[in-house]
C-alpha cells in the first residue's frame, strides 16, 4: 500500500493512492525550487499580491468542494470544512490587502549616519511539513506570507491528505503562480531530512507531533537551518464565574470541533468548586447530544477520527484512565461498525498516575478538574509541558484578565478560546514549539531583516 493515500475514515475504504518520490525526484524538486527563487523574488510586488488575491477568491468559490475532499481524507464534517476554506480565504486576502504596509522598510533614524533602514528580504527555498487535522488552514498560514515575501516552497502534506494538497497547488497555479515556486512533494521522512540538510534550503516549518518536531529541529540545528515548530497542546480552560450554563456549552463546542483533533482545543477544563457541578452537567448535556456520523451528511456534528490508528491510540489513554479510577460521565467507547468512530467523552477524576494527566488527548475528550481557588487553578493550568494557549471565563473582566496573564502560553484569551484570525499571531512556548505564524509575525520567520546603513562620503 502506498504511504500517500486517501483512506476514508468513515468507511475504511482506500479511495486513492499516490506514488512516493524517489530520492532523485526529491532532489529534482529542490533544484527546481532553488532556480525558481531567483526569478520569483524579483517579481514586482503587485504580481505576488495578485496571486494571493486570486487564491483567496478560489478558496471562497471552491469551499464546498474543498470541504468534501477533507471529509473523505480525514473525517471533517462539511460545515466545518467550509469554514476552514473560508478562513484560508481570509488569510490569503489579509496578506494581499496589507502587503505594502507589512513589507514596508523600517526607518531606524540616522543614528550617526545619513540613514539606517531595515528591509525585509526573502531567504530562499523553504520546506513545509504539514499535518492532517486542518489540511488547508495550516498550509495557508505557512504559504501565504512566504509567497508574498518571495520565498519558494516545497510542501510535504500528511500522508492521508495528498488530495487536498494537490488542490491547493492547482489553485495557486490557476492564480498565476509560476512553475516551481510551490511544489507538493510526496516525500519520505528521510528525504525531508536530506532536504533540510541541503544548504539550498533556507528554512523548515513543521506542524505536528513532538516526536516529529524533535527530529526536524535536530536536523535543522545540525545544519544551521532556521526552523519553526507548532506542536501539541494541553490548553487550560479556567472557569471563574459568569454564565456557567453558556460557558459549558461553549467549552463543549470548542473541545469537540474537528472531533477534538486540534492542538489548541481546550483540553483541560479547570472549574472553581462552586461552579463545578453546574458546569459538568451542562457540558455532559451538550456532548451527549452531539450527532456522530458520516461527515458528508448534513446534520453531522462530529465525524470519525482521522484513522483507526489514531482512534486506537486515544482509546489506549482512555482505558488507562478508566482502569485507574477516572469517572466517565458520557462517551469514550468505540462505535461498532466500519470507520474510526468513537463516542465523545466527558471525564473527571484524572490524577497524576494516569497517562492522560500529561499526554495530549487528541480526540473528542473533555477533561474537567475541580479547584478551590484561583491560585490552585493557575498552578494546575501551568502544570503541563505544553504552552500553546489558554483561556479564562468570568464576568469579572479585571480578575479574568489578571488570571489569563499568569497562564504560561503563547496565546491567552478572556471569554473566548482558540480564536484564529489572519491578523492574530499563532504559536506557543515550552513543548508546544517556537516561532509564530499569521499576522505580521508570520512574515518575520523566514526573512532576512537586512540593515541598510548609509553614511556620508569620506
Amino acid at each position: 500500500m502506498s504511504d500517500y493515500r486517501t483512506e476514508n475514515p468513515a468507511t475504511g475504504e482506500v479511495e486513492n493512492t499516490w506514488t512516493t518520490l524517489t530520492d532523485e525526484q526529491a532532489q529534482g524538486a529542490l533544484d527546481t525550487a532553488h532556480k525558481a527563487f531567483a526569478s520569483w523574488r524579483d517579481e514586482p510586488l503587485e504580481t505576488r499580491v495578485a496571486v494571493l488575491s486570486k487564491t483567496a477568491q478560489a478558496f471562497k468559490d471552491q469551499a464546498k468542494e474543498l470541504a468534501e475532499i477533507a471529509a473523505r481524507e480525514m473525517g471533517k464534517p462539511l460545515n466545518q470544512g467550509v469554514e476552514e476554506a473560508e478562513l484560508c480565504a481570509q488569510i490569503f486576502a489579509y496578506y494581499a490587502d496589507n502587503a505594502e504596509d507589512l513589507l514596508a522598510p523600517t526607518d531606524l533614524g540616522p543614528q550617526g549616519a545619513r540613514s539606517s533602514v531595515v528591509e525585509l528580504e526573502p531567504v530562499g527555498a523553504l520546506v513545509g511539513v504539514m499535518p492532517w487535522n486542518f489540511p488547508y488552514y495550516q498550509v495557508a498560514r505557512f504559504v501565504a506570507p512566504n509567497l508574498l515575501l518571495g520565498n519558494t516552497i516545497l510542501l510535504k502534506p500528511a500522508e492521508i491528505c495528498a488530495a487536498s494538497a494537490e488542490r491547493i497547488e492547482s489553485m495557486l497555479r490557476e492564480a498565476g503562480l509560476p512553475q516551481g515556486v510551490y511544489q507538493t512533494i510526496h516525500a519520505t521522512n528521510q528525504q525531508i531530512a536530506d532536504l533540510v540538510a541541503d544548504p539550498r534550503v533556507a528554512g523548515v516549518s513543521l506542524t505536528g507531533s513532538e516526536r516529529a518536531g524533535s527530529a526536524v529541529a535536530e536536523g535543522a540545528g545540525r545544519n544551521l537551518t532556521k526552523s519553526l515548530l507548532e506542536l501539541g497542546g494541553s490548553d487550560p480552560f479556567i472557569v471563574l464565574g459568569g454564565n456557567i450554563a453558556k460557558t459549558a456549552e461553549t467549552a463543549g463546542f470548542a473541545r469537540m470541533e474537528n472531533a477534538g483533533q486540534a492542538c489548541n482545543a481546550p483540553k483541560r477544563m479547570i472549574v472553581l468548586e462552586e461552579h463545578y457541578d453546574e458546569f459538568v452537567e451542562g457540558l455532559v448535556s451538550y456532548v451527549s447530544g452531539l450527532k456522530v456520523g458520516n461527515p458528508l451528511e448534513d446534520g453531522t456534528d462530529m465525524g470519525p477520527l482521522s484513522s483507526v490508528d489514531a482512534r486506537d491510540r486515544l482509546v489506549e489513554l482512555l482505558e488507562d484512565a478508566r482502569e485507574k479510577g477516572a469517572t466517565f460521565h458520557t462517551g469514550g467507547t468505540v462505535v461498532d461498525g466500519p470507520g474510526a468512530f468513537i463516542e465523545p467523552a466527558v471525564i473527571t477524576g484524572i490524577t497524576r498516575e494516569m497517562r492522560a494527566f500529561e499526554e495530549e488527548l487528541f480526540g473528542p475528550v473533555a477533561v474537567v478538574y475541580k479547584v478551590g481557588s484561583v491560585e490552585e487553578a493557575i498552578e494546575l493550568a501551568n502544570d503541563t509541558p505544553f504552552g500553546l494557549s489558554g483561556s479564562v471565563w468570568s464576568d469579572d473582566l479585571e480578575k479574568a484578565e489578571a488570571t489569563a496573564r499568569r497562564i504560561e502560553a503563547g496565546m491567552v484569551y478572556v471569554n473566548e478560546h482558540g480564536t484564529t484570525a489572519a491578523g492574530l499571531p499563532f504559536g506557543g512556548v515550552k513543548r508546544s514549539g517556537y516561532g509564530r505564524e499569521l499576522a505580521e509575525n508570520g512574515l518575520h520567520e523566514f526573512v532576512n531583516h537586512r540593515l541598510v546603513r548609509v553614511s556620508d562620503a569620506l
